[in-house]
């Protein structure tokens, strides 16, 4: 992985990149490390960019709602869109997620060359304010269960993506006032390789999953009774806040209301 950042720059500048262009739709899944763009269109405007190694393709991640950290390897997991502006000088993936990992990386930042990135836009995923009285969710109440993401081997809760989930799931307990909660957290801990790396979570990350949600559940619900679960081995999921991404949807705690 050291020589991780070199490599993806000699296979980019050597490949002719309309050989390898991506289709719109196309799942990406790759593990680079990551580049910054300097980029200066206001706050928050600067571009995350990756490079594909097995294709010499650099795609723009900076839509992921997990930020890369330029000191390690990120697990890059997209589609590839139709947006033709490429406002970061690379094509683009949306939805996307870029998983920090523990391999070492080497800094590198780009000049703008100008392009502007984009300007700041407050996330569809955010939270209102809790001072802003919000319309309850309406009955009837039936089971029902609510899922909640994390990065690869990361029980950490993301702000703007995870914490909005959460905060879903507690004003719907609020409500419905089910009989039982069970926060069940899952692992992906089958091996994968991917990039010639190989990937597995760690079994006990599931287990931490669960109990940081639960734990999340009962600061914004005080006396809420939470039992815990964890279950590895945690296969892809059709689930709609994962973006249609498999690995996102494996990396999961899910939180079941009973009555």
């Amino acid at each position: 992985m050291k020589n991780l950042s070199k490599l993806s720059t000699l296979i980019a500048l050597a490949a002719p990149l309309s050989a390898f262009a991506a289709e719109t739709g196309d799942y990406v899944r790759f593990v680079s490390c990551p580049v910054y763009r300097d980029a200066d269109s206001g706050k928050k405007s600067g571009c995350w960019l990756a490079d594909e190694r097995a294709s010499g393709k650099r795609y723009d991640v900076s839509q992921s709602p997990y930020k890369p950290d330029w000191n390690r390897a990120v697990l890059v997991e997209g589609l590839v869109t139709a947006d033709s502006t490429a406002p970061c000088g690379s094509t683009v993936l949306n939805p996307v997620r870029t998983s920090i990992l523990s391999e070492p990386c080497q800094r590198h930042m780009l000049p703008a060359e100008g392009h502007p990135g984009r300007k700041f836009v407050l996330p569809a995923r955010n939270l209102t304010p809790l001072s802003v009285p919000r319309k309850p969710p309406a009955g009837p109440f039936a089971a029902r269960t609510f899922p909640v993401f994390f990065e690869f081997d990361r029980a950490f809760v993301v702000y703007q993506y995870s914490d909005f989930l959460l905060d879903n799931a507690a004003q719907w307990i609020i409500a419905a006032k089910p009989a039982k909660v069970v926060v069940t957290g899952y692992a992906a801990t089958d091996p994968e390789s991917v990039s010639g790396v190989t990937l597995a979570e760690r079994p006990e990350v599931a287990l931490e999953r669960a109990e940081i949600v639960a734990e999340s559940l009962r600061r914004l619900i005080p006396g809420l009774i939470i039992e815990t679960r964890m279950k590895t081995g945690a296969k892809p999921a059709d689930l709609p806040d994962a973006d249609g991404l498999p690995g996102q949807s494996q990396r999961r705690a899910e939180i079941s209301a009973e009555f």
